[in-house]
């Protein structure tokens, strides 16, 4: 059972050491549930995999402060380690050290000066249609109420502003079928995406400036399949691109430019999410960014800031765990970003 008495450090080892690879987290869930079921501060409800934990105060501005339980697939990564002041496992940055962060100041406050929603969800690290919060927009509405969204994403201690959209989508290479014996009769749909990938190679991404944060886009191929038999000119060869793109595109005009720079190909998306505009002159979150100091700079990646963003509410990306480490087999988190993390967590929501 999760002990909300650890220090920060090993309350994050324990988390680490529950599997909780996306579509398995029940397991996880439960736990963090019981845990917070146990403080009599809180009213705890949950949808499927997801939690949240409220304080009822009455007063006059509410934060919530999210986290996902999910973790990309295990790389031989797991159990924990401790190696000095670094925690290694899958996980530990992306993001149970946020996670710990979040059972352990909700513990420990029960009168904040703004009231606060806990909210644990799952299916963070999959695709759009399975992930959690979008199922408690649908399913519970009202958790998601609130002045400001804090979302404990990996970011070593900055806030990260806004996030970038995301959009994935085939490429289509047609060809024509024939014998490898008498490939001259065909026309190689392998061979013809090399010129996809010649432009994908080339492309020059946008650097956009928004709010005082930069944000660097990307067009890459990240799959490609093609071939029939080993004796067959293949017809057909298929790229799938991600495009990375700034705030201030939409997803329309995200399709949009990818069309054009790979037309006259057929590009089909499959999946696509908007992102969100930084929206650090809102009043809530500058008192956070006031809170925690230094520079906004922006996020590079697609978070959940963006589903709070299309309901009107700003948010901010903050956590112990460092970006660059996320999904990497070698993942860490440093060990004193836990409690400093903790401590400026703590002392904004406590005013």
């Amino acid at each position: 059972m999760i002990d909300l008495t650890l220090p920060g450090d090993a309350l994050t080892a324990s988390l680490v050491d529950v599997p909780s690879v996306s579509g398995g987290e029940s397991r996880l869930a439960d736990e963090v549930e019981r845990a917070l079921r146990e403080l009599p501060h809180l009213t705890v409800e949950r949808d499927g995999d997801a939690i949240a934990a409220r304080t009822d105060l009455g007063r006059p501005h509410r934060v919530v402060v999210a986290g996902h339980l999910d973790t990309v697939p295990i790389a031989d990564n797991l159990p924990s380690r401790r190696d000095g002041d670094r925690l290694f496992g899958c996980g530990t940055s992306d993001m149970k050290a946020g996670i710990a962060v979040m059972l352990r100041v909700a513990a420990g406050l029960d009168a904040p000066q703004h009231d606060v929603t806990w909210l644990f969800y799952d299916n963070e690290e999959v695709e759009a249609a399975r992930n959690g919060l979008g199922r408690v927009a649908r399913n519970a509405a009202h958790w998601l109420k609130a002045d400001l969204a804090v979302l404990m994403e990996p970011t070593a201690n900055r806030v990260e502003a806004g996030c970038q959209g995301t959009l994935r989508a085939l490429v289509v290479v047609p060809g024509r079928r024939a014998h490898s014996a008498r490939s001259w009769l065909g026309d190689n749909a392998i061979h013809r995406a090399a010129d996809v990938l010649t432009r994908l190679a080339e492309y020059d991404a946008r650097r956009v400036v928004i709010d005082g944060c930069e944000y660097r886009e990307g067009l890459n191929a990240v799959r490609i399949e093609g071939g029939v038999s080993g004796n067959v000119v293949p017809d057909r060869c298929t790229v799938t691109v991600n495009y990375r793109f700034a705030p201030d595109r939409d997803e329309a005009q995200a399709l949009a430019h990818v069309q054009e720079v790979l037309a006259p190909f057929e590009v089909v998306p499959t999946d696509s999410s908007p992102g969100a505009l930084p929206r650090l002159s809102e009043p809530a979150a500058a008192e956070f960014v006031a809170a925690v100091g230094g520079e906004p700079v922006a996020k590079l990646g697609w978070t959940d800031v963006a589903r709070f963003a299309a309901l009107g509410i700003p948010a901010v990306n903050f956590g112990p765990g460092d970006p660059n480490l996320a999904h990497t087999r070698e993942e860490y988190v440093e060990i004193p970003r836990i409690g400093e993390c903790e401590r400026v967590l703590r002392s904004y929501l406590a005013g």
